[in-house]
């Protein structure tokens, strides 16, 4: 076993490597870095996970640590594996930096000498398993293996990393998110039973969101979330209307985020509107912070640009696939002061753009993994005080994962369902499938779209930081927006919350003198207005369905005659259609017939 320590690696590390150092830590590894090297020299194993949260210096780690085996002869080569294209020569250009040669386009054959070793895809490790395998066999490997729950993407990419792999004399797997929203097994990654018999991933070293925060190594972020009134036209051609954030149905919510995502509708307008006002706001303290619009798909993407364009007079760079342009305009974006990119999803992981401060989540992709992916864009901390904003719709799922910021979480590989319980996971499985697609070409999904939006307006709803909800709802380009838009861009997290506090208690007092008839929105404190989740309708409905149920035994009468009386005396649509308060007026009513039947 080799006893040394990483010092020996680390020694000439740039100060800034890979971007620039938190402050007290120039010269050095940062401590959770430092931790890992230890506990990995210690133990010396074959196979060796780290999770840690995006921005928190994942490259500098693997690559200190490939420095130090090199060094101690240990192995002999380094293979990295990527996501994608993009990352694959940011990997290679950050090696570089530290003396360690990888070859990012490397397809075949024998490695030029002067090479260390090759940075290659998952995708391109698909094609070729086989190739990657000879090249371990032949030479002791390092093998670093990069966001590594996309290895579990797909069955064949999962199996030709095995294939590939095996032989590997060191193999290091990295990830930020370490959770998948399927049951696909990850390889060289263990997983251990609990006491509920679920297995999980097993981490040898984890750093999460929360001691990056508290670390200074990561931004607090501040979500700004808007709500509005859409109105879209089924396929049956009936008009829907209905306030983004009010409990409705499934299909309903996802209805009506499309309808807020429409470019030609006033929703997104207003949204990039405010986000530009908190970028200039930013600026002033941070005067190269950049801001990122994530799209759905092409076609919005570039409407999404010609808004930003109309709004502030200056272009957007636009980044449409994973292409070598794709490469270079995010490159020549990165080393810019330009205000403005706007990009399809494959820009929301790995990305390495520092200077992004400002973020709005423009797509209907629903999953905790993705939405912490590209929340990660945004937090990479520079220097002291630098804080991160995102703007949202009001939708259950995003403020759950906005609230749930500093939850570690595992890869579940078991999820048991209860009797009668709706399955939570399968609903994701297409968005992961659409979410981690290595291209985004227009795939005329947007044609088969069963509605059609018709019209939208935002309001800004609430701001949410640390877990904690803040404000009122508001119009846009109002008082109150601009007193939480104008947060100064430099403050430490415990300012922030302090700040949001005292915001909240001026707009609460602002509204009690203003006369009822002038009080045209619905003007609740956040924590007044809480969202009900889809698990939480279905609740509901469960237990409206099993009053129900006893209410026929006791009375006599069939399922449809009580709830057809429901609804007439209630008022309201079926059961599936109903808000949450008629669901529970509903189940008031039939508790009181019960009562009396007694």
């Amino acid at each position: 076993m080799v006893t040394t320590t990483a010092g020996t690696a680390s020694h000439h590390l740039s100060p800034a490597f890979p971007g620039r150092a938190p402050w007290g830590t120039a010269g050095k590894l940062r401590a959770w870095q430092q931790g890992a090297m230890d506990k990995y020299i210690q133990a010396q194993p074959r196979d060796f996970l780290a999770v840690a949260t995006p921005g928190a210096g994942k490259t500098t780690f693997a690559l200190t640590l490939a420095s130090w085996l090199l060094h101690h002869h240990v192995v002999q080569q380094v293979t990295v594996v990527a996501p994608t294209e993009h990352l694959k020569k940011q990997w290679a250009e950050a090696a570089a930096r530290i003396g360690i040669k990888l070859d990012p386009e490397y397809s075949a054959g024998p490695l030029g000498r002067e090479y260390d070793g090759v940075a290659v895809t998952y995708a391109g490790v698909g094609v070729r398993p086989m190739l990657h395998r000879n090249r371990v066999e032949q030479r002791k490997t390092l093998v670093i293996l990069d966001e590594i729950h996309h290895a579990g993407d797909s069955k064949s990419w999962g199996e030709a990393c095995l294939e590939a792999f095996e032989p590997a004399t060191r193999r290091l797997a990295l990830t930020g998110t370490p959770f998948r929203s399927d049951t696909n097994p990850i390889p060289f990654v263990t997983y251990e039973e609990g006491d509920d018999g679920i297995r999980r991933s097993s981490a040898d070293y984890t750093y999460g969101y929360g001691s990056a925060l508290a670390d200074g190594v990561v931004r607090p972020v501040i979500f700004m979330s808007y709500s509005g009134n859409m109105r879209w036209r089924t396929k049956a051609g009936d008009e829907i209307a209905a306030r983004l954030g009010e409990p409705m149905t499934k299909d309903a919510i996802s209805q009506a985020w499309r309808t807020a995502l429409d470019p030609r509708g006033e929703w997104m307008p207003s949204v990039l509107r405010a986000a530009d006002q908190r970028l200039t706001e930013v600026r002033k303290a941070i005067p190269d912070a950049g801001a990122l619009v994530i799209a759905s798909d092409q076609e919005s993407a570039r409407s999404y640009a010609k808004l930003i364009r109309d709004i502030t007079g200056h272009k957007a760079t636009l980044v449409l696939s994973d292409d070598s342009g794709a490469s270079r305009r995010i490159d020549d974006f990165s080393q810019s002061d330009d205000r403005w990119m706007v990009a399809v999803r494959m820009v929301s992981e790995g990305v390495d753009v520092p200077r992004l401060a400002v973020g709005v989540y423009a797509t209907t992709i629903s999953t905790p993994l993705f939405f912490a992916q590209a929340v990660g864009r945004f937090v990479r901390s520079r220097r002291r005080g630098e804080t991160a904003s995102v703007f949202l719709p009001t939708v259950p799922d995003l403020l759950s994962f906005a609230n749930e910021m500093e939850r570690e979480r595992d890869h579940v590989l078991d999820k048991p369902k209860k009797e009668g319980e709706e399955d939570p996971y399968a609903e994701s499985e297409k968005e992961m499938e659409e979410a981690n697609r290595e291209q985004d070409e227009d795939t005329g999904e947007q044609d088969m779209l069963p509605f059609e939006a018709l019209e939208s307006d935002a309001v800004f709803d609430r701001v949410m930081y640390n877990g904690a909800e803040f404000g009122m709802q508001a119009h846009p380009g109002s008082e109150e927006e601009q007193d939480y838009l104008g947060i100064p861009g430099l403050l430490e997290p415990d300012q922030v919350q302090l700040l949001l506090q005292k915001r909240q208690a001026r707009q609460i007092a602002h509204s009690r003198k203003k006369p009822a008839e002038e009080a045209d929105l619905l003007e609740l404190p956040a924590e007044r207005r809480p969202v009900v989740s889809h698990k939480e309708m279905m609740e509901l409905r469960k237990k409206l369905n099993s009053l129900v149920g006893a209410y026929v035994h006791q009375s006599g009468k069939p399922h449809g005659v009580v709830h057809t009386e429901l609804r007439r005396v209630c008022g309201g649509p079926p059961s599936a259609e109903a808000t949450a308060g008629q669901l529970r007026q509903r189940i008031a009513k039939v508790q009181e017939w019960a009562t009396r039947m007694r």
